[in-house]
């Protein structure tokens, strides 16, 4: 399995998925307003239950399946995990992201502006693929002579942090509806280590005592963190999770950002919307601790000597002897200077065509509807998601089908190429009870026969509080 999330929104979500923008985007302001602030929202209030309106845990990666390493098909594991060695590439990646909304509300005010806000804890993990130290790692340098492994493979960022955020979204007319929200970032643990450069090689020597000459060029490994010498530095767990609570409520690193969006009615029967998420940087002045390894070095091997040993003398110190060489020629500095570091920002746009009946509020038919928003029996549309990463964007795309039966029911279809997969088929049905919504969505239909061969599967199951405008 590729991906796998568990999301819970105002009262439980189950969630196994590649990302949360393109899935399922049923009539929730809470969720809806957190993708695109400037989408259009027709509730009259809402709010979230504290701890349980967002709950998600996220592993993933783009290359490889449980069941490609772990499957029962009579290939000797070693040859399999070769046989991925050798297939990914350097921009493959694994994720680790977790979501836990502490509570989310929103109003709309007398001159109909709808004001929402919250607290949320992140994580978010990412770490590409090294290949040329797996293959160094797994065969060796013997058939590798000459071949320059690159350090620059070596790709990985994480941050832990608690955001604010409060936005406010306004229909300015009939067609065009907009938003912005602000966000405050407060970082409880960071690490990345993302501009390495250097090589090493393996070559035949010449005029050496020693066959061959292994060789450390340009070298240039930075890792930089925040948060990290606290909590190595606490003597219990107590210590620990002051540090955590402490960088959580605004005790830690801040930094701020702004999410933007828009809704425009094209026509009274297609809609186009878009969004920026997370535009925006933290600043690491507090608790950092980074490391860096430059330079050169070449090893021709280490000589052996015999000499003849008396009782209780010991050989030569060979390797601790190579270890103070090494340090020496490439020394590890620590250092405690601030760092700033962006955001991974994510987009978010949709163009949805609706068609068939309109409904009214009451879920009867509104067929004398001659202005506003249209609520139809049916639609189908296009989503796009990006999120910038450090090698570059990754990006899903989702078409869909959506049916309405009545203001009661609806149903929605879609299918995915991401990533993981192109051949990703979802299905959900969402269900209004008086003022709670509750529904249940699954991605990836066509992998539920063998889950672990899936590249991305997603279960969705949620309850919510809206109460709509009269």
């Amino acid at each position: 399995m590729k991906i796998l999330f568990f999301y819970i929104v105002s009262g439980l979500t189950i969630c196994v998925a590649q990302n949360k923008q393109v899935l399922y985007e049923w009539e929730n302001p809470a969720q809806s307003l957190l993708l695109n602030p400037g989408t259009s929202v027709e509730a009259e209030y809402h709010y979230g239950i504290p701890f349980l309106s967002q709950i998600h845990i996220n592993a993933g990666s783009s290359g490889v399946s449980v069941f490609d390493i772990f499957g029962e098909d009579g290939r000797d594991i070693n040859d399999k995990i070769r046989e991925k060695i050798f297939e990914l590439d350097n921009k493959d990646f694994f994720t680790v992201s977790q979501q836990l909304e502490l509570f989310n509300f929103g109003w709309r005010s007398k001159n109909d502006t709808y004001f929402s806000g919250g607290i949320y804890q992140e994580l978010d993990v990412i770490a590409y693929f090294p290949k040329d130290f797996a293959i160094l790692a797994w065969e060796g340098n013997r058939d590798y002579l000459g071949y320059e492994f690159d350090f620059g493979d070596i790709n990985l960022q994480g941050d832990l942090l608690t955001v604010y955020h409060f936005g406010i979204n306004k229909k300015l007319n009939k067609k065009l509806t907009v938003g912005l929200r602000l966000k405050v970032y407060s970082s409880m643990l960071s690490f990345r280590s993302t501009n390495n450069g250097g090589t090493f090689t393996t070559t035949q020597g010449e005029g050496t005592p020693n066959v061959y000459e292994h060789t450390i060029s340009n070298l240039d490994l930075q890792v930089e963190t925040s948060g990290y010498a606290s909590l190595r530095d606490a003597e219990t767990n107590g210590e620990r999770t002051n540090a955590l609570l402490g960088g959580a409520f605004f005790g830690g690193n801040l930094g701020v950002g702004i999410d933007a969006g828009v809704t425009y009615a094209v026509t009274d029967k297609i809609e186009a919307t878009a969004s920026v998420l997370d535009l925006g940087a933290i600043f690491h002045r507090r608790d950092t601790e980074n490391y860096r390894a430059s330079g050169n070095y070449t090893l021709d091997g280490i000589e052996l000597i015999f000499p003849e040993i008396v009782d209780g003398q010991t050989t030569f110190p060979y390797y601790s002897d190579l270890e103070d060489e090494v340090e020496r020629e490439i020394p590890i500095d620590t250092l405690n200077n601030s760092y700033s570091q962006f955001r991974p920002a994510k987009i978010n746009a949709g163009l949805t065509y609706n068609f068939g009946r309109t409904i009214s509020s009451s879920g009867d038919c509104d067929c004398r509807n001659m202005g506003g928003k249209r609520t139809t029996t049916e639609a189908v549309g296009i989503q796009y998601y990006n999120i910038f990463r450090p090698k570059g964007p990754q990006m899903a795309g989702t078409i869909f089908y959506r049916k309405r039966f009545g203001n009661w029911l609806s149903t929605k279809a879609t299918y995915t190429v991401d990533s993981y997969s192109a051949k990703n088929i979802g299905l959900g049905v969402s269900l209004n009870l008086g003022n709670i919504n509750f529904y249940v969505a699954a991605d990836n239909l066509l992998d539920y026969g063998n889950i672990a061969k899936a590249k991305s599967v997603s279960l969705q199951l949620g309850f919510n509080v809206i109460v709509d405008q009269e």
